[in-house]
């Protein structure tokens, strides 16, 4: 993977983007915007933790991530969404985020994601939407506007304003 401008004629750059905030908490949601650095590991940022392990955490989902511009978007119709109260770490901007599928990867500053599998909305994100619908979410339904969870494949610190570069799955061996 490049650094974290990457090459300017790499043809696997899907896009670049920006970290706008990341966010923990002791269980549950909402998350809170950390100011400052944030370490990331395998098993994900310094100071979260996740109520059921079940549904959420673990190095295939250490991760959660969302766009801005899906969470302004349903702002701008009414909902009380922000960063965090759906439970995302990351709030990313700039990215065509029906591109991220699974395989895609993600350089956030000196940290490498790579994207496992969308993030299945549930109850606990209801306050999130002004009728409590949490579906619109759901990347089955709305393909392209759910939240993704993502695998930590180089851990590292991250912070807001971090440049952001995808990229297209590795290519598998024949």
């Amino acid at each position: 993977m490049p650094d974290d401008q990457g090459p300017a004629t790499d043809d696997r750059i899907l896009g670049r983007g920006r970290l706008e905030s990341v966010q923990v908490s002791n269980g549950g949601v909402p998350k809170r915007e950390v100011p400052g650095r944030v370490e990331v590991t395998p098993s994900g940022l310094a100071g979260d933790r996740q109520r059921d392990l079940r549904f959420h955490g673990g190095p295939e989902r250490a991760v959660c991530l969302l766009a801005r511009e899906i969470i302004d978007g349903l702002r701008d119709s009414g909902h009380p969404i922000a960063p965090g109260t759906t439970g995302e770490n990351l709030t990313v901007s700039g990215l065509d985020w029906s591109l991220l599928t699974m395989g895609v990867r993600l350089r956030v500053g000196a940290v490498a994601l790579e994207i496992t599998r969308p993030a299945n909305p549930c109850r606990n994100i209801a306050g999130s939407f002004q009728d409590g619908d949490f579906s619109r979410l759901s990347a089955k339904l709305h393909p392209g506007r759910g939240r993704m969870y993502a695998r930590v494949l180089v851990p590292g610190v991250i912070q807001a304003g971090d440049p952001i570069v995808c990229m297209a799955p590795e290519a598998s061996g024949s």
